[in-house]
């Protein structure tokens, strides 16, 4: 049997001065360039992100350039999934980079261990270059997780949630708007929930999981093949001239917890100590960046996080996966999380 075809999938958007260098990492794979497809998106960028890769697919034989109206990076990616021809499915972030030998390696991995998902390590590189502390610390040895296994993984912040580190198998993908025969008679509720969701944060993260029980296994390798590149301007990340500035993030968060609870519950019940250390983690985060100005009385979603959190004082107190810090932080919370963080903000000088 020949070696598989690859799909990597680059969502673009406002990117000009990092495409190039993204689009090329890719591009100077040593998996063959014959079996590595590369689709470009531009996702309505108004600087010259455009024109670049058109530069780019006229450059380079297995480099296709795409143009959408701005819609996200999830409609992107899931425009590209209907123009792939690869066996395998993997992703890259305009702004990251990546190894010359990932796409090997995990194509090897995947062969080997007869597998439909595998995944590489990454770390994470500040704007100026100097690497930051890992996110996903890469294994000693490959390591083969069962579905279970790597959600347990995830539900602890020990897991890598991101496709950009991945290969998955295409037929896990509804990619012609339904799924394939051999995934609808072995998924466990059949549901065609194999795109990214629209207009949400932590796509990924969503998507994966609904995937799990039909991927079976994940395949962890050794290498760090992913460069994640911070640039300042992020969505995700609070601007420090801006103290009422509250990124989307950390209300997708809360929610994703409870979406995951539910998928859990009927896939994997006996897990629910990890989704309720999960549940409590993501509020934790939520509480500790909300700004103090958005605090009150008359805003419903703060609110209902309070509610959860004094609610569940006894799981705070006794369950085993949460740390002396976050139960400490989360017991201050459960009395009047307001004046909690006025305290910790003079504590802190902030």
């Amino acid at each position: 049997m020949g070696k598989p075809k690859i799909t990597v999938i680059i969502p673009a958007y406002n990117i000009e001065n990092l495409i190039t260098r993204c689009v090329e990492s890719v591009v100077n794979q040593t998996y063959p360039k014959e079996l590595t497809q590369i689709i470009v998106v531009d996702d309505g960028s108004t600087d010259n992100t455009g024109k670049i890769i058109d530069e780019l697919a006229s450059k380079y034989d297995n480099v296709t350039a795409l143009h959408e109206e701005n819609g996200g990076s999830s409609k992107a990616r899931n425009y590209a999934l209907s123009k792939a021809e690869g066996d395998f499915i993997g992703f890259v972030d305009s702004d990251d980079y990546v190894e010359p030998f990932m796409y090997e390696k995990l194509v090897d991995a995947l062969v080997r261990n007869n597998a439909l998902m595998a995944q590489t390590g990454r770390d994470e590189i500040a704007e100026d270059g100097s690497k930051l502390p890992n996110v996903v610390e890469v294994p000693q040895w490959e390591t083969i997780y069962t579905d279970k296994g790597f959600l347990k993984e995830l539900l602890m912040h020990k897991g890598d949630a991101s496709f950009c580190t991945k290969l998955t198998a295409r037929s896990l993908f509804d990619i012609d708007g339904r799924l394939e025969e051999s995934v609808k008679e072995n998924s466990s509720d059949g549901s065609n929930v194999r795109l990214f969701p629209e207009g949400v944060l932590n796509e990924d993260f969503w998507l994966l999981y609904h995937m799990l029980p039909d991927v079976r296994e994940v395949v962890v390798t050794t290498d760090t093949g992913y460069h994640v590149f911070y640039r300042s301007g992020s969505n995700s990340r609070k601007k420090a001239e801006d103290k009422d500035y509250f990124p989307r993030v950390f209300t997708d968060i809360v929610v994703n917890s409870d979406e995951v609870t539910a998928f859990a519950r009927d896939k994997y019940p006996d897990l629910s100590e990890y989704t309720m250390r999960f549940s409590l983690v993501q509020r934790l985060d939520y509480l500790l960046h909300i700004p103090i100005s958005k605090m009150t009385k008359d805003n419903a979603f703060y609110q209902d996080v309070c509610r959860f959190v004094k609610e569940h004082k006894k799981e705070i107190k006794t369950n085993p996966y949460l740390s002396r810090r976050q139960r400490l932080y989360l017991y201050l919370f459960t009395s009047n999380a307001r004046t909690v963080r006025v305290l910790h903000a003079k504590i802190r000088g902030l």
